[in-house]
């Protein structure tokens, strides 16, 4: 153990801190419209029961790979595993994050956008069909996107360069509240228009004929994706536990309770007010952008509403970009030997590289299609549908085959409080999660019938 590594100031603050990776953008922002894109309730419905029957346990088992490591994905997975074929985890988790990242970086761009129209009184609040319209266009313009995207990515760098883990632990004991209030106060609002309730019907009411293996896909990698499974972020925050006196069981369960309840209720902010405005729940990746225009529209100083929103929403986003540039600069100074300073600017430049194709996608480049996907969704498909499924299927036949069942249940109960990993995990880790996920990957790229 590296006596001199940094710790977590308190189990609150590693709970908030973790909880800020996870509620991002993939709750706020893809959650919703998949949702839409999935027929409502039946994509709800399966969200939550692979949260919680695959989630928990391999969040649970990320983290706690973490603080057995005690170091970075790569060097923890090289320590780990040797030289059996499990290393790969830590590079699996490395491509994912790059491949989020490259895309992030540009919604995070978006909100930052939004926000200063917010800000500025710019902001095209009133009608949903001048805002779907304004989106479209900003979203062609790569140039303004670029513009916006540059000094958010400078900010996580300079952020990174000062600590992470104080920064983000103190930045989450002020914010998640406040974001989950606002979540709240949204979706109170949302549902007071003439309509809503039909979108809460449409949300809540699964419709089953709409399952196919493509929801389950769809579900699943939405679940990891909102929960940060494979993408090596909580291997880097479990690594900052202490080792022995640290709850992993009970702190992995409650930091998906709380990604799961921000997925939900962003859905009663979105659906309600879709079905107001009389829109289709179909909207893409624009959702969160149009919708919100037609909301804020209808309240009393809207703009300044807005601007809070964008700011918490990019807050949100935020704190799971710092969590991913860390693991790309940890990763870099691990496997080449360079300083802090040159990973994380090394990392930086080649993540705007590999955003600039993307935001050229919404432009000039929209007509390229590979598979029927643009090169945005094509980035956000791969990474959140395979390389986290794949990566979790690796982390649970590691704790099945290499780890051990009973090892595994042994190293994260220790610290544990009255949640603990009990003899019933067993089938659960040993079969249900690696076939499960196996299975669902299987059927959603068409190799299952």
């Amino acid at each position: 153990m590296n006596a001199t590594r940094e710790r977590w100031g308190s189990p609150l603050g590693f709970i908030l801190a973790t909880t800020g990776f996870s509620v991002g953008l993939g709750n706020i922002w893809r959650f919703p419209y998949l949702a839409g894109e999935n027929g409502g309730g039946a994509f709800l419905l399966i969200y939550v029961l692979l949260a919680v029957l695959i989630g928990i346990p391999l969040f649970t088992a990320e983290i706690s790979l973490g603080r057995r490591a005690q170091a970075t994905p790569l060097a923890g997975m090289r320590k780990l595993a040797g030289r059996s074929p499990f290393r790969a985890i830590g590079w699996l988790g490395v491509g994912a994050a790059f491949l989020i990242m490259s895309y992030y970086q540009l919604i995070m761009g978006w909100i930052a956008a939004y926000f200063v129209r917010a800000f500025r009184g710019g902001y095209d609040a009133g009608s949903v069909q001048a805002a779907a319209e304004s989106f479209a266009a900003f979203t062609a313009r790569p140039g303004e996107v670029l513009a916006y995207t540059v000094p958010v990515m400078l900010l996580a760098g300079l952020i990174i360069t000062r600590g992470l883990r104080r920064g983000i632990e103190r930045a989450a004991r002020l914010l998640m509240p406040i974001l989950f209030f606002f979540l709240i106060g949204l979706g109170i609002v949302s549902l007071q228009f003439d309509g809503a309730w039909e979108g809460v019907r449409w949300y809540l009411a699964p419709d089953f004929s709409a399952i196919g293996p493509e929801t389950w896909l769809a579900a699943l990698g939405q679940a990891f994706y909102s929960i940060g499974v494979g993408m090596m972020g909580a291997f880097v925050f479990g690594s900052f536990l202490h080792p022995r006196r640290s709850d992993i069981p009970g702190s992995a369960a409650s930091i998906v309770a709380f990604d799961t309840l921000a997925a939900v209720l962003a859905g009663f902010v979105m659906f309600p007010a879709l079905f107001a405005f009389g829109m289709d729940p179909d909207q893409g990746a624009g959702l969160l952008f149009i919708t919100m225009a037609g909301l804020f529209g209808r309240l009393p100083a809207g703009e300044v509403a807005a601007a809070f929103f964008f700011f918490f929403v990019f807050i949100a986003g935020l704190t799971s970009c710092l969590a991913l540039l860390e693991a790309l600069t940890a990763s870099a100074m691990d496997s080449l030997g360079w300083s802090r300073r040159r990973s994380l600017w090394t990392a930086l430049a080649a993540l705007l590289l590999a955003g600039v194709p993307l935001a050229l996608g919404g432009g000039p480049w929209a007509a390229v299609q590979l598979g029927g996907r643009g090169l945005f969704e094509l980035a956000d498909y791969v990474s959140g549908n395979i390389f986290l499924t794949v990566s979790g299927l690796a982390i649970s036949l590691y704790v099945v085959f290499a780890w051990g069942f009973e090892r595994f249940r042994a190293e994260t109960n220790q610290g544990a409080g009255r949640f603990r990993i009990t003899a019933a995990w067993g089938p659960v880790m040993r079969f249900v999660v690696p076939v499960a996920v196996a299975l669902v990957v299987l059927a959603g790229l068409g190799l299952l019938s």
